[in-house]
């Protein structure tokens, strides 16, 4: 009667431990490829809706029409987010005369903060596919070394020496083994791709913070009358003209 090594048979014949193993290391690789895939997605489309932004920003003339654009565009929440940042700490300090450096400092405080926030939610879910990289190996070798511990002790009550009786318990014991490396070698290889990704949707999302601060100066600048900053809009920009 021959013996079927085929990677399911030997899976249904192992133990209840290395099955379990087996299980949880399929389970990493899902959820592994998973990741990989909606992560992809989700940072393709924030890098094109970044460089949107990017167009919108850098064709916009004050904060006020930046702000106005980015709202109703299709670029990115988080250029938004740090155009009204600006704008609600640029009314803020209306009362403040001659403040343009200080008002620049609190700002630009302000939107590091929206930057790194940003970062953190950019790495979300990455940090799974270290866990399993680190991981997998040792529970797959785990698996391994009490699928080989059984075989042995199956051959010492069965006073049998032969290949034959113990060669299928090593087999599926080493089947944990590469199992681990199955699912860690790719979680290793998807995380530090993603972690590419992310690096460059970051320096997107700085260039964002350049640009809404070249807008701030220039608002500024032209709003410096008697030593008192203005409020800059659309409608200034007309009456000033």
């Amino acid at each position: 009667m021959s013996l079927s090594f085929s990677p399911w048979q030997m899976f249904l014949d192992a133990g209840p431990v290395v099955r379990g193993v087996m299980t949880i290391l399929a389970m990493a690789s899902l959820v592994t490829w998973t990741i990989f895939i909606a992560k992809t997605i989700e940072l393709q489309r924030l890098r094109s809706r970044l460089k949107k932004s990017e167009i919108t920003l850098e064709d916009a003339e004050t904060l006020d029409i930046g702000e106005e654009w980015t709202r109703t565009g299709s670029g990115s929440g988080i250029a938004h987010a740090m155009v009204m940042a600006a704008e609600v700490e640029r009314q803020r300090s209306q009362d403040i005369p001659g403040d343009r450096e200080g008002i620049k400092e609190r700002i630009v405080l302000h939107l590091e903060r929206l930057e790194a926030a940003e970062g953190r939610r950019l790495m979300r879910g990455t940090g799974v596919l270290a866990t399993i990289g680190a991981t997998s190996p040792f529970v797959g070798l785990f698996g391994t070394v009490w699928g080989i511990m059984s075989s042995f002790t199956g051959i010492a009550a069965a006073h049998a020496t032969s290949l034959a009786v113990v060669a299928p318990g090593i087999a599926e014991a080493l089947l944990a083994t590469a199992l681990g490396l199955v699912s860690a070698i790719p979680a290793v290889v998807i995380y530090n791709h993603l972690a590419r990704q992310t690096a460059a949707c970051r320096a997107c999302v700085a260039d964002l913070t350049s640009l809404v601060m070249r807008l701030v100066s220039r608002d500024l600048a032209r709003g410096i009358s008697g030593g008192k900053v203005l409020r800059f809009g659309r409608d200034t920009l007309a009456a000033a003209e």
